[in-house]
């Protein structure tokens, strides 16, 4: 048996209160079984007054996630509020952990912190929940190229960390009550859980009359675009000038076809651009192989308002739904706030059964399998995208 409840608070200021919130909501809506965990998501400001800490010095379970811009759960949805989604079942248990600082490398302290949480356990996890921190020097890629040789056939899901400041300084992951800005917070699900995902982009007929083939990458970095220096390509379609995208052209999003990948199952990602070397290489969020094929796209707001209902809709209708875990990018937040502060946020609370605990948190970078065969998934990286777990 598994069971899943989300609970929240908005008490900033006194941790005692905070505390007492978050127990009564658990008192209401869950009994804890023999093994439990919650995922936390929070505004930077519960960290700084002491909230965090103090809660998870008093709940019975281990806590792991990150802050974010704005999140939502069953009741509520709001930009200075603390989310906790509890996962608790006989069955299923878990192990949870933080890895040493990353800005110098990642798959060390991954395999390090992994070898530690995983100690005298024979089996592999089924599933694995990462929380990274957000530093511009890595690609999303890196930290699932980290997990995928330790937990090979193991799907990995999760999101890096943001906030709502213009520069994303105050990002932070959170694990038991200790948060960091350059570690990396995971939890390893074992026994019996069964995951399903899915995934939204933005609808891929709304394209521009733009299409090319990647001709020369290594990881994100993007040297040659049809066989011509990236930079010159950009400029050349009127998209860059002055060895930057004109303000117009920053988010538009790349449909990336990477059909050379070993692992290729005909799923398209999305991509966003991040910036240009003095040399001409176009750096990107996350990798684009080399023989990748792209079109670019339009970003609608309706459309990313839109094509979150269906797909919360499609949740309503799939059979055994203990809980959810959605994480949308946050770039989808800046779109439609014109709409509405909360707007992506509203519709999925208006719109997913009452029965269904959920929680929706603005990620820095989605993480999460495009598709699984044979038992296989294939952990994949996204961009401008909302991704879903399914418990």
């Amino acid at each position: 048996m598994l069971k899943c409840a989300s609970v929240f608070t908005y008490e900033i200021d006194v941790p005692e209160t905070a505390l007492k919130e978050i127990n009564e909501q658990l008192e209401r809506k869950i009994t804890l079984l023999e093994n439990s965990v919650g995922i936390i998501m929070c505004h930077p400001e519960f960290i700084s007054s002491g909230v965090v800490k103090y809660i998870s010095e008093n709940l019975p379970f281990d806590l792991a996630g990150i802050t974010t811009a704005s999140q939502a759960v069953d009741n509520e949805a709001g930009e200075l509020i603390l989310t906790i989604f509890v996962i608790s079942s006989d069955d299923t248990w878990f192990r949870t952990g933080v890895t040493g600082c990353v800005n110098e490398g990642i798959n060390e302290p991954v395999k390090t912190a992994f070898a530690k949480t995983a100690a005298g356990i024979s089996e592999m996890p089924k599933l694995a929940l990462i929380f990274p921190p957000l530093l511009l020097k890595y690609a999303g890629d890196a930290y699932i190229n980290a997990w995928k040789p330790l937990i090979p056939d193991v799907p990995i899901f999760g999101t890096i960390t943001t906030d709502d400041t213009l520069t994303f300084e105050a990002s932070e992951t959170i694990y038991n009550g200790e948060s960091y800005k350059t570690a990396m917070s995971f939890v390893l699900c074992y026994g019996s859980i069964h995951p399903r995902f899915l995934f939204e982009t933005l609808p891929h007929e709304k394209t521009m009359p733009y299409k090319g083939e990647i001709t020369k990458s290594s990881g994100p970095f993007v040297q040659e675009i049809n066989n011509i220096n990236a930079y010159k390509y950009f400029e050349s379609i009127g998209f860059a000038s002055d060895g930057a995208l004109g303000d117009t052209y920053l988010f538009v999003p790349f449909l990336i076809d990477q059909k050379k990948r070993e692992d290729y199952d005909g799923i398209p990602v999305l991509r966003g651009h991040a910036s240009f070397t003095e040399e001409g290489t176009a750096i990107f969020r996350g990798d684009i192989d080399e023989g990748s094929t792209f079109t670019l796209l339009t970003i609608d707001p309706e459309d990313i308002l839109s094509t979150t209902r269906q797909k919360v809709l499609q949740i309503n209708e799939m059979p055994g739904v203990n809980g959810v875990l959605m994480f949308p990018c946050i770039v989808r937040r800046m779109l439609t706030q014109r709409i509405h502060p909360q707007a992506e946020l509203e519709i999925v609370r208006e719109t997913i059964y009452p029965n269904i605990p959920f929680m929706i948190g603005y990620s820095g970078g989605e993480i999460c399998p495009t598709s699984v065969k044979n038992g296989k998934p294939i952990n994949r990286f996204h961009n401008y995208s909302l991704v879903i777990l399914v418990i």
